[in-house]
């Protein structure tokens, strides 16, 4: 009897001790700079969005959090290499529509699974595109870009950050539901997109709110109408696609925050409670603002029933249109 005891009061102890040390371990998280990789070129509407966070959770964190920018394949290539990191926190990723949503149904060998592979962090918020065109585009509205299009002898040229990007599959839709057609020209990233629509190369593009607002602002290019399917507060005298004569369509950005899969839940705890901290605070709801972007703060839970909602409809998207990847 005492002998059982004494085994019983041994492994309690072990048990305290071992539990005291995940507690010290999470404790002590983070204790060097976190890495968040982006998986487009600089520039872009991801990049923007990433930033905003990252400024205010490396001040509630008291870590710096480096953005690193790894572009290519859609997203797909630094989409990979979080899937890929060591499941420790500190490196994480900038969660997207184009490489959860919509890469993994695209490509055949995008590399992940957005369903297994990552532990979801939580929501960072909601931004619809706008449909702009190049001031040589005769076209004031989305009925008369329609027109301007069936007149033309040869498709209209859009552009976006590469192929299976929210913005890609924007204009693919577009063109499905008002049946004209467009040749679709792939960039590295919104940036170099945006350069060569200012350039007049190509005449019109899907391009996020808080890429294409300034320009928009200052008349280099003509903005015609929202994607998503309420006005965006940043442009609200800008009707929506459906609005103007596509009922039912809807293409919104959506963003979050991602870490590998098996990461510990006492971490990604930490990184949630942090983000929904950034979130509510003023300072990030007024950039996000500025940036034509909603908050949308979730659990973990909540952001991983998002990606399979969203994943789904875009899945079923690019098999009745018949996109593919490259």
């Amino acid at each position: 009897m005492l002998k059982t005891r004494l085994v019983l009061s041994t492994l309690l102890a072990a048990c305290v001790v071992l539990a005291g040390g995940f507690t010290a371990h999470a404790d002590e998280y983070p204790s060097r700079p976190i890495t968040l990789i982006v998986p487009f070129p600089p520039g872009g509407s991801t990049t923007i969005m990433a930033r905003i966070i990252a400024d205010r959770m490396s001040q509630t964190l008291n870590q710096q959090i480096i953005i690193d920018n790894r572009g290519g394949a859609g997203g797909t290539i630094g989409t990979r290499m979080v899937a890929n990191s060591a499941p420790d926190g500190y490196t994480l990723g900038l969660g997207y529509t184009g490489t959860l949503a919509v890469g993994p149904s695209l490509y055949t060998s995008s590399g992940y699974d957005p369903r297994k592979d990552f532990a979801p962090i939580g929501l960072i918020g909601t931004a619809p595109s706008v449909l702009v065109v190049h001031p040589s585009v005769p076209a004031k509205t989305v009925a008369e870009l329609i027109a301007y299009a069936k007149s033309s002898p040869n498709p209209l040229q859009y552009g976006s950050p590469g192929i299976g990007t929210a913005n890609h599959l924007a204009g693919e839709l577009f063109a499905f539901m008002s049946g004209i057609k467009m040749v679709h020209v792939p960039y590295r990233g919104s940036g170099p997109a945006m350069n060569d629509l200012l350039g007049g190369h190509i005449p019109l593009s899907f391009t996020p709110v808080p890429a294409a607002h300034g320009n928009v602002a200052a008349g280099t290019l003509r903005a015609l109408a929202i994607s998503g399917n309420k006005r965006s507060t940043l442009m609200p005298e800008l009707p929506t696609v459906a609005e103007s004569g596509l009922a039912g369509f809807e293409v919104a950005l959506r963003y979050g925050l991602i870490a590998p899969a098996g990461t510990p839940r006492a971490i990604i705890d930490r990184l949630n409670k942090e983000l929904r901290a950034a979130l509510d605070s003023d300072e990030v709801r007024k950039r996000l603002a500025t940036e034509g972007a909603e908050p949308l703060p979730s659990s973990p839970a909540e952001y991983a029933a998002d990606i399979d909602q969203e994943e789904t409809k875009w899945a079923t998207l690019i098999k009745r249109i018949g996109v593919k990847g490259q």
